[in-house]
């Protein structure tokens, strides 16, 4: 695809998501934070949609387009996807989907995919819902669920909470500097979990309305 089909397609995509007002909240949580438990309980109760960064990169590999032949020739190389690939799809599921108000779970994995993602959509983040819990809690839980993942062994764990820790503190410590990380300590039982984050969206959902 030549330069100028690339710039007219930024052009329509801008245009598209600007007229459309969107709110758009990160989640961030290492593995085993129980941020998906989470986002499926802000779905219930307040509307969002949820998209994960890594399903619609799964989904788009399994409906074996070009684009998904060549992510999954990236992550079998043990290669990162580059943000634009990862950012085109969640545009894409922004602009197909009717509402206004999305989760966007487990992006921005770093600080490239961060300031990428503002700069190709235009969309700031309402703010960042960053699910803390410590290394050891995290280890229990993801060993504790047999859920047929060969990756959930405990050097495996460490590896990835480690890679998680310095990629994404980035990130977090970059919103929090402009005043927008919702921090919820997610070592706590579910439900007491839950009621931290109803206290960060309830003051958002009334004054949406």
């Amino acid at each position: 695809m030549g330069t100028a089909v690339d710039a007219a397609n930024k052009v329509v995509n801008e245009s598209l998501l600007s007229e459309k007002k969107v709110t758009v909240i990160f989640v961030l949580g290492g593995p085993g934070s129980g941020k998906g438990t989470q986002c499926a309980n802000i779905v219930e109760n307040y509307g969002y949609t949820h998209l994960s960064a890594g399903d619609l990169l799964r989904a788009e590999i399994k409906s074996g387009s070009e684009n998904g032949t060549m992510i999954q020739n990236m992550i079998k190389e043990g290669k990162i996807v580059p943000s634009e690939v990862t950012i085109e799809l969640l545009q894409r599921a922004i602009q197909e989907n009717g509402k206004d108000k999305f989760l966007i779970d487990g992006f921005p994995r770093n600080e490239e995919n961060r300031a990428a993602f503002e700069s190709v959509t235009g969309i700031v983040p309402e703010f960042v819902l960053f699910f803390d819990c410590p290394e050891e809690e995290m280890e229990r839980r993801l060993l504790s669920r047999n859920q047929g993942r060969d990756d959930d062994n405990i050097e495996t764990i460490r590896k990835r909470f480690n890679v998680y820790m310095e990629s994404s503190l980035p990130v977090i410590e970059y919103y929090n500097a402009k005043g927008k990380v919702r921090k919820i300590d997610a070592a706590k039982p579910v439900e007491e979990v839950f009621e931290d984050v109803k206290s960060v969206f309830i003051p958002l959902h009334e004054k949406a309305e």
